[in-house]
């Protein structure tokens, strides 16, 4: 696994835009197999599928920030955050309202995305934890940190893996 990216285990060899593009409907399939079940909680300390799509949304805005920072900015350092911090705020977030977020954030960051690479995906950052990054990491973090969740999801509402359309 890669120091700076670590959801690259996750990545099945499919285009990185492919699996971010099609992140939001396999969410929306998700959540209408679970119906009312999305607010329910897996096992103690874990978070339902309401809040796994509120906590996809707050990492939408963190990919964006620091996608479009990356791009203004030669080598800027980048604030890291503490999931578990943010994911206070999630009880009483609906689900929908979550996946209507992070779905027009990610149309946004897919804009951005398609237009800067591949020209500007050896562009620098650095994480505090995790050394020097570069955009092309960023999207692939993105890419790998969606199939984690999306695997969750599909756990949660207890389908195979063969539907889980990834």
């Amino acid at each position: 696994m890669s120091q700076t990216n670590p959801y690259d285990k996750f990545l099945d060899g499919r285009p990185l835009e492919t699996i971010l593009a099609a992140t939001p409907n396999a969410i929306a399939e998700y959540l209408e197999i679970l119906g009312p079940k999305q607010e329910k909680k897996p096992a103690p300390g874990k978070w339902s599928a309401a809040e796994i799509v509120s906590h996809l949304a707050d990492c939408e805005i963190v990919f964006a920030f620091r996608l479009r920072q990356t791009l203004a900015e030669d080598n800027p350092t980048i604030q890291p955050f503490d999931q578990e911090k943010w994911a206070v705020q999630y009880p009483g977030i609906s689900a929908p309202l979550a996946l209507e977020t992070f779905s027009a954030l990610r149309k946004w960051n897919l804009l951005l995305i398609q237009s800067a690479l591949p020209a500007a995906g050896d562009r620098a950052m650095t994480h505090p934890e995790r050394g020097t990054m570069t955009f092309q990491t960023v999207v692939e973090t993105m890419a790998g940190h969606d199939l984690n969740h999306l695997a969750q999801l599909r756990r949660i509402a207890e389908l195979p893996a063969q539907r889980a359309g990834l």
